[in-house]
């Protein structure tokens, strides 16, 4: 009798023990299969050559960081991204959050929440917010350990840089067409280190030293973004129109994010370059910008309306209105300063091709610029109204390809 008793225990025993293991297991699988649908879309991205890929969650949102490398343009790059979290990376009745990085610095997001009764597969682009604002998650996201970090990895851009003018009644046009590598690096968070070098390729008018190779913008820029969705940039070298110095930009959305305020700083003077040869001139001079901006959502366009100092010291307004398309950005802008008759004219900027490319390893990725514009003087204006250009990138399409409504025209209609 005593001996079955003791049978009886150790078959109670081991039964409990075979229950507890199976509960824990049946609690660790459906932890499993939820934690390896946002590891797993990490992975697929990483692989499509998004680069600083993370994600993380709480009890409320899922928030994935990306940055995209992958495609030329952002809307289309970021249109991808979502297509793959909504196939394969959203959590069930839960919100989700994807922030948007720029060189590691974050730029904007795009927000969904669902609806009771929202399954995932009704999620469509339409139903995702996008914002400048980042979110509560956001101070969890950032000590995100990100894969495929840009940190370090090197691109080859070739600038195509193409200048008209028309001087000479006996000569239509004076030419200049460069081809102008630049090696871009970014070593640390928010910073990037451009060299560039200039190869003439046609020169009809532009002077001898114009037929020389020599540098281009030669700079270390640093991006941040501070409290109160204040975006920040600090560019410190050598500068197109024979400009040397450091120079300092802001921009701050508003709650409204289609109204808008900015502010730019330099601090330059002047310096040429005949063949390597360095030819400078110690003494600084200031030039500034105050400015506010209205984005219209409907025809993605934009209205500038800016106080300025140039680099002859004069001052005057400039008006810009600028509409923005997929593969290109056309404005028309008109400014008036004290000493100086009215001017204006149109620029323009359009996107290059491949409109994809993908990073071999770690290897330097050498390609054509992400695009190439031309500002046309209509005025003939050749005193007044100089500006220079602080980094080899800046140009007018950049400058919108992370405003939200934008992007969210983008989603819609790719």
């Amino acid at each position: 009798m005593r001996c079955k008793n003791s049978n009886i225990r150790k078959c109670l025993t081991t039964k409990t023990i075979a229950q507890c293991a199976a509960l824990f297991l049946f609690c660790l699988i459906p932890l499993r299969g939820f934690c390896q649908t946002g590891e797993s879309t990490v992975n697929v991205l990483v692989e499509m050559g998004f680069e600083n890929v993370g994600w993380t969650e709480d009890d409320n949102e899922r928030v994935y960081v990306l940055q995209n490398s992958a495609y030329r343009l952002q809307g289309v790059g970021i249109s991808k991204a979502v297509d793959v979290i909504q196939k394969i990376g959203l959590p069930e009745q839960k919100k989700c959050r994807i922030i948007v990085l720029d060189n590691n610095i974050p730029q904007i997001s795009l927000y969904y929440h669902p609806v009771k009764g929202d399954t995932v597969t009704q999620v469509e682009r339409n139903d995702w917010k996008v914002t400048y604002e980042l979110g509560e998650a956001w101070r969890e996201a950032r000590k995100i350990k990100v894969k495929n970090s840009s940190l370090f990895k090197v691109d080859v851009l070739v600038y195509p840089q193409l200048a008209l003018r028309n001087l000479l009644l006996t000569q239509i046009y004076q030419v200049l067409f460069d081809l102008s590598p630049a090696v871009e690096v970014s070593l640390w968070k928010g910073m990037k280190l451009t060299g560039q070098l200039k190869i003439p390729v046609y020169n009809d008018g532009y002077g001898s030293y114009e037929d020389k190779i020599h540098p281009g913008h030669l700079t270390i820029s640093q991006r941040f973004r501070l409290p109160y969705n204040v975006f920040g940039k600090v560019t410190v070298g050598y500068f197109n129109a024979d400009r040397y110095g450091v120079d300092a930009e802001f921009f701050r959305p508003f709650a409204d994010e289609r109204f808008s305020v900015m502010a730019r700083m330099g601090c330059t003077a002047i310096g040429y370059w005949d063949g390597f040869r360095f030819h400078y001139d110690p003494k600084m001079g200031l030039t500034w910008t105050i400015g506010g901006s209205f984005y219209w959502p409907q025809y993605n366009t934009s209205f500038n309306l800016k106080v300025e100092q140039y680099l002859k010291e004069d001052r005057g307004v400039k008006f810009e209105m600028i509409r923005h398309f997929r593969y290109c950005s056309i404005g028309f802008y008109a400014m008036k300063a004290k000493w100086a008759k009215a001017n204006g004219g149109f620029r323009f900027q359009v996107a290059l091709p491949p409109y994809k490319y993908k990073r071999y390893k770690k290897w330097p990725r050498i390609n054509t610029s992400a695009n190439m514009g031309l500002v046309y003087n209509a005025g003939n204006e050749r005193y007044y109204y100089k500006e220079y250009k602080a980094e080899a990138s800046d140009n007018i399409m950049e400058k919108n390809s992370f405003n939200p409504y934008f992007i969210k025209s983008e989603l819609l209609n790719f």
